[in-house]
């Protein structure tokens, strides 16, 4: 998984923005994966959105997206496919194969306005044909206006237009009569019922002019109303066994959402959704306000899980027993592989002019680099506290046809005896600072004379800036830091340095103004030819 983030956001409406910004603002790395088809395209501007009123919907999302840019936001134009995987772990596919990994998601794909068939309906959707009174009745205020009962809302539609024009006709269309009671409420406000079948709309210039019943009659109205059924957009849920659930008006079925709490968590752990597809009935501001309600809320469900894994590699580093258990269950949840199976660009790069001998790679995890290095000729054992790990990085040397001698040790109380390697590596092996100073004493013991010690860690620096690692900067040490442990008279220190590199997805974390800050602490040094056996 080359694109892996806290947070993908399906649907790039103004749900899944206001979401992806207060999650690119909490420092979380987010996707927002949207397919250009947004639900209020055919409107010429929105309304009852404070500060915004009268803006066109298209403006407002292109405000959104460079503002989730601006906290370093991925913006992925496409199509999702499925969705499948578990908290912690979700798979994003896309049109044309491309996938995204995400510990959360955030389902903001909105809704289906599915509309009667009546000709000239669709044509007209959001200019003369409407349905919303708060976004649209001040539009056509004081002119004819009609509603055409095409489901259980039509009725109280009907009364409700009513507050913005005193010409409001009732097109009874298939519909029964209304009861007798609710009949009284319409006379009583002027409201005239219509019988007979609606079969089109009249139109001049693009524009409503009247509306056709059966018996060839046409009414003149500046606006329709009507009760489209509001569907859900979940079919990409499916896959996680979330199915949609029945909306109601009041009494009224008028549609499918997927059910979610008051911030937005759905029924499966992990997936919160927002806007149109969890309520149908909410405006743009608020489907906005619950997007930014559910990226809270997901900021803080990772913040308790990060917590928790801050947790266990602290008791992984201080506890034998519970750490050997916590990295097989680790490599055990990984199925294909905890990690990508590539050499380490700093093992590549610093080993690349040596001349092969024999090689010992200190946690070496599934064999990515101990592979790398048998190929190129060097005698290597692989040392890892995790049977699981050797057991795969074993078979990546048969599968590439090189030999690999793997061993089972704790590295933090690991002595070499006797043994000496010509090059000792270390990719990405971390220690608290109690403890690192002395594995690294004992991993340069280990070195031969005129050998080479390689060390790789994450700098501590990169904490401060936003990217998301496990415990505080502390844990981390710089290149100066790893080189001062070496004795000077036994050892030339080749590099020591804080090397920036392009962060990958998985090291997370939104950077200010988008600009990503990585860098690996470096140490590269080589033992003199005459030692005295001292390593520090």
């Amino acid at each position: 998984m080359d694109e892996t983030y806290d947070v993908v956001v399906v649907g790039g409406g103004a749900a899944g923005l206001s979401g992806a910004l207060a999650l690119g603002r909490a420092r979380r790395s987010v996707a927002v994966v949207d397919d250009g088809t947004p639900r209020n395209a055919p409107a010429h501007e929105m309304h009852n959105y404070l500060g915004r009123d009268g803006t066109p919907p298209g403006d407002l999302l292109a405000a959104g997206r460079a503002e989730v840019a601006g906290y370093g936001g991925v913006l992925v134009s496409g199509s999702v496919t499925a969705v499948g995987g578990a908290v912690g772990a979700f798979t994003v596919e896309l049109a044309g194969g491309r996938v995204l990994g995400a510990r959360r998601l955030l389902v903001t794909t909105g809704l289906t306005d599915e509309l009667p068939d009546v000709p000239g309906v669709r044509e007209l959707w959001g200019t003369d044909v409407l349905h919303c009174p708060y976004c649209h009745g001040w539009e056509v205020r004081d002119r004819p206006i009609g509603v055409v009962a095409t489901g259980p809302m039509s009725l109280h539609q009907a009364q409700l237009w009513r507050q913005w024009s005193a010409d409001v006709v009732l097109f009874q269309h298939t519909a029964e009569p209304p009861p007798a009671d609710v009949a009284e409420a319409l006379a009583a406000r002027g409201v005239r019922v219509v019988t007979g079948e609606v079969v089109g709309l009249e139109t001049d210039g693009g524009r409503l002019t009247g509306v056709r019943l059966a018996s060839g009659e046409v009414v003149p109205r500046a606006a329709v109303v009507v009760a489209p059924r509001f569907t859900a957009r979940s079919a990409v849920l499916t896959g996680l066994g979330l199915e949609p659930a029945p909306f109601r008006m009041g009494e009224a079925v008028v549609g499918s959402h997927v059910p979610v709490d008051a911030r937005g968590a759905t029924a499966v752990p992990g997936v919160w959704a927002a806007g149109n597809v969890a309520d149908p009935g909410a405006q743009v501001l608020g489907a906005a306000a619950a997007g930014l309600l559910a990226g809270a809320a997901i900021n803080a469900d990772l913040v308790a899980e990060d917590t928790r894994r801050a947790v266990e590699v602290v008791r992984a580093q201080t506890d034998p027993e519970y750490g050997e258990r916590w990295w097989e269950e680790r490599y055990r949840a990984h199925a294909h592989g905890a990690w990508s199976g590539r050499v380490n660009d700093v093992l590549a790069t610093e080993a690349a002019d040596l001349t092969p001998g024999r090689a010992l790679d200190a946690g070496a995890g599934e064999g990515g680099d101990a592979v790398w290095l048998a190929r190129r000729g060097w005698t290597v054992t692989a040392l890892d506290l995790s049977s699981t790990a050797l057991d795969r990085a074993a078979a990546a040397a048969a599968a590439a046809g090189v030999p690999l001698e793997t061993r089972k040790a704790d590295v933090s109380s690991w002595e070499p005896g006797d043994e000496r390697w010509d090059l000792v590596t270390a990719s990405f092996l971390h220690f608290l600072p109690a403890t690192r100073d002395d594995v690294l004493r004992r991993l340069a013991a280990a070195v031969a004379p005129g050998g080479t010690l390689l060390v790789t860690m994450h700098d501590g620096g990169d904490l401060a800036r936003g990217v998301q690692r496990p415990g505080l900067p502390e844990w981390y040490a710089t290149g100066a830091q790893l080189a001062a442990v070496l004795d000077p008279e036994e050892w030339e220190v080749e590099v020591a340095e804080s090397r920036p590199r392009e962060a990958r997805s998985h090291e997370g974390g939104a950077h200010d103004h988008g600009s990503v800050h990585v860098a690996d602490a470096v140490l590269r040094a080589r033992r003199a030819q005459a030692s005295s056996g001292s390593a520090a």
